[in-house]
C-alpha cells in the first residue's frame, strides 16, 4: 500500500509516495493552479497507482493565501460588554516610530459588525454578571435577518478560566443560525490577554467558510475521481487532523505547508547522527528557515500573519522571507539593484518559463549563470527559454551598467544575502553558532545556492537530502499525529494551588486523548507536560517540562529549581522572587509516521560525469563536470565546481568544496578551503 505526500506550493504541486511493501519512494510535481489549487492535485494524482493509496497527506497554503489576501468571510463578533474596540485598538506599539505616513493594519473585521452582550466573567472564574440569553438570541436573529454576516467569532473576557457563557452562546447561535460557523476563543485559545486571543479567534471564523468549501470539495472530487483513500490534513504543529478537524479549527492549518520540511530534517538528521541542523526551504516564491537543536525541532506560538495580528497557536518556529527562484530583480527609486520580496509566481513566472513573463529573477538569473541546464529542468519534461532569461537578466543590466554575467550574479548574491540574515536570525539572534550548525537545504532552488551560503553564514557542513525539490512532501508521510492543548492557569509559588493545578493537567490531558480519539488514534501515546513560568513582575515566559502531572511539595521544589537553572542558563542570572505558573501546556503525540528509508549500493568506481558545461562563478566561466545524481553511489566522492542534476532540482558545488554520498544517498557538502 502506497502512502502519499502532497504539498501545494505557490509556483509547484509536489508528491512524495512510500510503499510500505517494496520500503521504495517516488517524487514527482507540476505546476500549481492558484485559482484551483484541487486542480493541481488531481493532475499530479494522475501520475499514482489510485488503487494502491492508503493515504493521503496534505500541506496546504489555504489559510495562509486567505489572510494575507485578505479573501475570507465576513465575520460577527461577540464581545463582552465595554470591549467591542479590542480588535481595533490592537497593541498601542507601532511597527515604525517616526512614519507619520503609517497606517496600522485593518482587523479582519467591520466595526459595525462587532456587537457586544451582557454578561460578565471574573478574573477568579466567578460569574460577575450573568449571560442575558434572550439578548444573545435577538442578536442572533438580528444577524440572521440582516444576512450579512458569514461567520461568528466569540471571545469573552476571561472565558479562559470559565468558558460557560462562550459555549452558551455558540449553542444558541447553532439554533438560530445553524448554517453559519461559531468559532469561540475558549476552544480557539484559551490563554490570558484578549487582545492575542480575539485576533486568533477572528482569524479561526474568517477562515473558517473558505476552508469547509475548499475540503469539501477536495473531497468530493477526489471521490469523483475514483481516489477512496482517506486524505489527512497538516497542523502548525507538524502532526496531523482529519479533514472535519481542520474544518472546525482551520487556524491550525496556518503554516500547513512548511512544517513537513522540518520533520523531514529532523528525521534525517536523526538517521545520521546530526544534532544540531538549520534547515533552509528555497522554493519558488519564498525561503522558510527553522533550527533542530539538540534532536529537537523548536515551537512558539510567537507568530503574526502580518504585523498587529498575532495567530497564537501551537507551530513549529519557521521564520519566512520573500526570497524565491521567482523572486523578481528590479532597480528601485534609489538606484540600487534590488531582489523580492515580489515574486514571478506559477503564472506568469520566470522569464525562462516562457509562460509571459519579463522580468528578470532569481531562476532566470541561475540560467544564465549555467548553473540551471535549460534542457533538463524537471528531468528534461518542461524545456526552459535560455534566450528569454537571458534578455531579461540583459534588460536589468543596461539599467545598472554591468555586464549581463555580472548582473546574473549580483542577483543570486543579493538573494544570498536575503537568506544570510535570515540564517542570522535563526541562529545568532537566538544566541546560536553557526559553527555548530549543519545546513540541510531543499525546495527547488535552495541547493542551488548552499555553497555560497555556507561561505557567507560561516555554516561548515551541509547536507542536501534526497528529494529536495518535495521535501515537505516527504516530511508530510513522515509526519506522527499530534495535539497540543495550552490553557492559561496563574499560580505562584507564594500562594500555590496543588488541586486547581492537578485538575488543569489532568483535564488537558483528557482534551488530547479525547482529539486523537478522534481521528482514530487511541493506542500508544505518548504525553508529554511543561508549563510556562515567569518571575513576578516579569512579561515573558520560559517553558518548563514536568515529569508527571503531580505538583506534590516535592514535585513543586523541584520545578521551581528547574525553572531557576533554565533562566540562569538563558539569562544568565537567577532571581529569589516569586516564580508564577502562566499557562500548562500538553502534546499528545502518536507514532503514524514509521517509514524504512532505503539505502543505495556502495561504489566501486569513480562517479560517472555526465556533459561538462561553462558556469559562472566569483573567477568568471569555468567548465565544470556535470553528474546525474541518480547515479552516484555510496562513497562517492568529488570536489567542486561540479553540479549534481537531479529532476526537480540541482546542487552547485562550488570550487574549494568537496562532496560525499552516504549509504541512503544524502549529499554531505563540506568546506574544504
Amino acid at each position: 500500500m502506497m502512502r502519499l505526500g502532497i504539498d501545494v506550493g505557490g509556483t509547484f504541486t509536489d508528491f512524495v509516495a512510500y510503499d510500505s511493501t517494496t520500503c521504495t519512494l517516488r517524487a514527482w510535481k507540476n505546476m500549481s493552479t492558484p485559482a484551483d489549487p484541487t486542480e493541481g492535485i488531481l493532475t499530479g494524482l494522475s501520475d499514482a497507482r489510485s488503487e494502491q493509496l492508503s493515504e493521503l497527506r496534505l500541506g496546504t497554503t489555504v489559510v495562509t493565501n486567505a489572510l494575507l489576501e485578505r479573501k475570507g468571510a465576513v465575520v460577527g463578533y461577540v464581545t463582552t460588554e465595554g470591549f467591542r474596540d479590542i480588535p481595533f485598538i490592537g497593541r498601542g506599539n507601532r511597527r515604525h516610530h517616526y512614519d507619520l505616513a503609517w497606517v496600522k493594519p485593518k482587523p479582519f473585521l467591520k466595526r459595525r459588525h462587532a456587537y457586544e452582550v451582557a454578561e460578565r466573567i471574573g478574573a477568579n472564574g466567578a460569574v460577575l454578571t450573568p449571560l442575558n440569553e434572550d439578548s444573545v438570541r435577538a442578536l442572533a436573529r438580528r444577524m440572521r435577518d440582516e444576512n450579512e454576516v458569514q461567520a461568528v467569532a466569540v471571545m469573552l473576557m476571561h472565558s479562559y478560566i470559565e468558558p460557560a457563557h462562550e459555549r452558551r452562546i455558540r449553542d444558541i447561535f447553532a439554533a438560530e443560525m445553524a448554517d453559519v460557523p461559531v468559532s469561540i476563543s475558549y476552544d480557539v485559545l484559551p490563554k490570558w490577554k484578549e487582545h492575542f486571543r480575539s485576533s486568533t479567534t477572528l482569524c479561526d471564523a474568517y477562515v473558517k467558510p473558505i476552508v469547509r468549501q475548499q475540503l469539501g470539495s477536495l473531497r468530493a472530487r477526489l471521490d469523483g475521481a475514483g481516489i477512496a483513500a482517506p486524505i489527512v490534513v497538516m497542523r502548525s504543529n507538524g502532526g496531523e487532523m482529519t479533514l472535519d478537524a481542520a474544518a472546525a479549527s482551520p487556524i491550525q492549518m496556518a503554516v500547513s505547508g512548511p512544517t513537513g520540511g522540518v520533520i523531514a530534517a529532523k528525521r534525517v538528521a536523526g538517521l545520521l547522527g546530526i544534532e544540531n541542523v538549520v534547515t533552509l526551504d528555497m522554493g519558488g516564491t519564498s525561503t522558510d528557515v527553522s533550527t533542530i537543536v539538540g534532536g529537537q525541532e523548536r515551537f512558539t506560538t510567537d507568530f503574526e500573519i502580518e504585523w498587529g495580528r498575532p495567530v497564537q497557536i501551537p507551530m513549529i518556529d519557521i521564520r519566512t522571507i520573500g526570497a524565491g527562484g521567482g523572486s523578481l530583480a528590479r532597480v528601485d527609486t534609489g538606484g540600487m539593484l534590488v531582489v523580492g520580496p515580489q515574486s514571478a509566481g506559477a503564472r506568469p513566472g520566470p522569464a525562462c518559463y516562457g509562460r509571459g513573463g519579463t522580468e528578470p529573477t532569481v531562476t532566470d538569473a541561475n540560467v544564465v549563470l549555467g548553473r540551471i541546464a535549460a534542457d533538463n529542468f524537471l528531468g528534461g519534461s518542461m524545456k526552459l527559454d535560455p534566450a528569454a532569461a537571458r534578455d531579461a537578466v540583459a534588460g536589468l543590466a543596461a539599467q545598472v551598467g554591468m555586464g549581463v554575467e555580472q548582473t546574473a550574479l549580483a542577483i543570486v548574491r543579493i538573494a544570498n544575502n536575503t537568506m544570510v540574515g535570515a540564517l542570522h536570525t535563526s541562529l545568532t539572534e537566538q544566541g546560536l553558532d553557526p559553527r555548530d550548525f549543519t545546513i540541510m537545504p531543499f525546495g527547488g532552488a535552495g541547493p542551488l545556492h548552499v555553497c555560497d551560503l555556507m561561505q557567507e553564514a560561516s555554516v561548515r557542513r551541509a547536507v542536501v537530502p534526497n528529494f529536495p525539490g518535495q521535501f515537505s512532501a516527504f516530511g508530510f508521510i513522515l509526519a506522527d499525529a499530534r495535539v497540543d492543548r495550552h490553557r492559561t492557569v496563574q499560580l505562584s509559588s507564594r500562594a500555590f494551588d496543588e488541586a486547581r493545578a492537578e485538575a488543569a493537567m489532568t483535564d488537558l490531558v483528557a482534551e488530547c486523548l479525547d482529539d486523537l480519539r478522534m481521528q482514530g488514534h487511541g493506542d500508544d501515546v505518548t504525553i508529554l507536560r511543561s508549563v510556562d513560568m515567569r518571575y513576578a513582575g516579569q512579561n515573558y515566559e520560559l517553558s518548563v517540562p514536568v515529569n508527571a502531572g503531580s505538583f506534590h511539595q516535592d514535585d513543586r521544589a523541584a520545578l521551581w529549581e528547574a525553572f531557576h537553572s533554565q533562566h540562569a542558563a538563558r539569562f544568565g542570572f537567577r532571581l529569589g522572587d516569586a516564580v508564577e505558573i502562566i499557562t500548562f501546556i500538553v502534546t499528545a503525540t502518536v507514532a503514524t509516521g514509521a517509514v524504512e528509508l532505503p539505502t543505495i549500493a556502495k561504489a566501486s568506481a569513480a562517479p560517472a560525469q555526465g556533459q561538462r558545461r561553462n558556469v559562472w562563478f566569483e573567477a568568471g566561466w569555468i567548465e565544470t563536470p556535470v553528474y546525474d545524481r541518480g547515479s552516484l553511489l555510496h562513497g562517492h566522492e568529488l570536489s567542486g565546481p561540479g553540479l549534481v542534476e537531479e529532476t526537480a532540482s540541482v546542487t552547485v558545488v562550488g570550487p574549494g568544496h568537496r562532496l560525499t554520498v552516504d549509504a541512503y544517498g544524502n549529499l554531505h557538502i563540506l568546506d574544504a578551503r
